[in-house]
């Protein structure tokens, strides 16, 4: 018996592998992954250490186990003991609820992405995937969605204003950096046919996406920085402005299901991009010619997590290469430079398309002139910015040698004006209160005695 429709009542018969495992190796499957995913966890937080250790000239984690590698599950048990402490201001329902609607989202997603091929799974054949469906790289993003509920509840119900801010910027962020980020999977299933993952692996067997699709691939990988929240876009968790982010006030068990996701998170997206754009699970190219065995059985698994590496790698360099950007500087990328570019690129993959189906113009011309098109695009955006910049450097210098004084509330933002002389300097003046108090500052009491 099986939990899924038969695969003759599908909507698309490439999905005729799924929808006929009987239940035991669909909870097999699903222990499968979730061992995968906290096993890779554990290894990708001590990857990132001993990365970012040697790029900093240090040794890293090298105690416990070989080369260290049982750190992460000891701080995973000295979290699990720490003194769980829920803030009296808290809301306790949603305070609770909201770490687990963060990290259950990171799970789900991976039901769709495929791992191999068909294998003899304990008897029976079946594909290395939960399940597939018509709308399958939807469904991820739908489910990715999901998650920012469980940083902007968490925030909110700390009865922080500190954690109020890191969820609510955490949110902004990870709904602009959504949008390039499907903008960018639009061009992927033009060129598919299909937004079933594993018809998109198959689509892929001559030559990656992301070859094909560069702009959408580079978009992609830059959406995907800041949709999980990874330096240089980790802007909620800016210490020096928000204490500690959306999670300041968590501790414990808690905190660590808020790390557990930021890290599955970190595995999802790189799965993703590999589905999408790296060929999913087949062998690079060239090896398959050279062992015909390299996309059966089990080891296109090899393939598929080196490819995953790869990307945590990348996530890993840039937080131990780039500084935190500022937050306007972040959003307007998002939303004046990547989603436009985005744009313009899905109408030219679909113009490229069309004419390659009908065939009445030369690719080569075309091609060529859609690209001049998008550098020009580039290259207009950054002039604009660099024109606007130095209007409003001109204008300060014109209006810092006029003798005229500077209104701070003439932007109408509550700023109030400086002191005539400029900043003051040493102890502040003693505050005196309407009921003849007055609080004198240390510096005063010193002067005074």
């Amino acid at each position: 018996m099986s939990l899924a429709p038969r695969a003759a009542d599908l909507p698309d018969p490439g999905l005729a592998a799924f929808g006929q495992d009987p239940w035991w190796v669909i909870l097999l499957k699903a222990v499968f992954i979730f061992v995968i995913l906290v096993l890779l966890t554990l290894f990708n937080i001590w990857f990132e250490r001993r990365v970012v250790a040697r790029m900093q000239h240090r040794v890293g984690p090298n105690v416990h186990g070989p080369f260290g590698l049982l750190q992460s599950l000891a701080d995973g048990v000295k979290l699990a003991l720490k003194e769980d402490i829920i803030p009296k201001s808290a809301d306790k329902v949603v305070f609770l609820l909201a770490p687990v609607i963060a990290v259950v989202p990171a799970f789900v997603t991976w039901a769709v992405i495929p791992l191999g091929p068909e294998v003899n799974f304990f008897g029976h054949t079946t594909p290395l995937q939960l399940t597939d469906m018509p709308v399958a790289v939807l469904f991820m993003l739908a489910i990715a969605s999901i998650g920012i509920y469980g940083i902007v509840l968490g925030g909110w119900s700390s009865g922080s204003t500190y954690s109020l801010l890191g969820g609510l910027r955490s949110s902004a962020q990870m709904i602009s950096y959504e949008v390039a980020m499907g903008l960018a999977l639009v061009a992927v299933f033009l060129y598919a046919g299909s937004m079933s993952t594993s018809e998109i692996v198959a689509a892929q067997d001559r030559l990656w996406f992301g070859l094909i699709l560069l702009p959408s691939f580079v978009i992609y990988v830059i959406s995907m920085v800041g949709e999980t929240n990874r330096a240089p876009f980790d802007l909620p968790e800016a210490e020096g402005e928000l204490v500690g982010g959306f999670h300041t006030e968590y501790s414990s068990l808690k905190f660590a299901l808020f790390f557990l996701a930021e890290y599955i998170n970190l595995a999802t997206v790189s799965a993703i991009a590999t589905t999408l754009f790296l060929g999913g699970w087949a062998a690079p190219w060239g090896i398959e010619n050279v062992w015909e065995g390299a996309n059966s059985g089990y080891w296109p698994l090899l393939w598929f997590f080196g490819k995953v590496f790869c990307f945590i790698f990348l996530f890993v360099w840039l937080r131990g290469s780039l500084p935190r950007m500022r937050y306007d500087q972040f959003m307007a990328l998002g939303w004046k430079v990547l989603i436009p570019v985005s744009l313009a690129w899905i109408v030219a993959v679909a113009t490229i398309r069309v004419i390659s189906l009908e065939g009445n113009i030369n690719r080569t011309y075309l091609v060529a002139a859609i690209a001049v098109l998008l550098v020009l695009t580039v290259a207009l955006m950054f002039v604009g910015e660099k024109d606007r910049a130095e209007g409003e450097a001109g204008g300060a210098s014109a209006t810092g040698s006029s003798e005229e004084p500077h209104d701070a509330f003439a932007g109408g933002f509550p700023v109030p004006p400086m002191p005539a002389g400029g900043a003051v300097r040493g102890a502040a003046a003693p505050l005196t209160f309407a009921t003849g108090r007055t609080t004198v500052t240390a510096a005063a009491e010193e002067s005074h005695e």
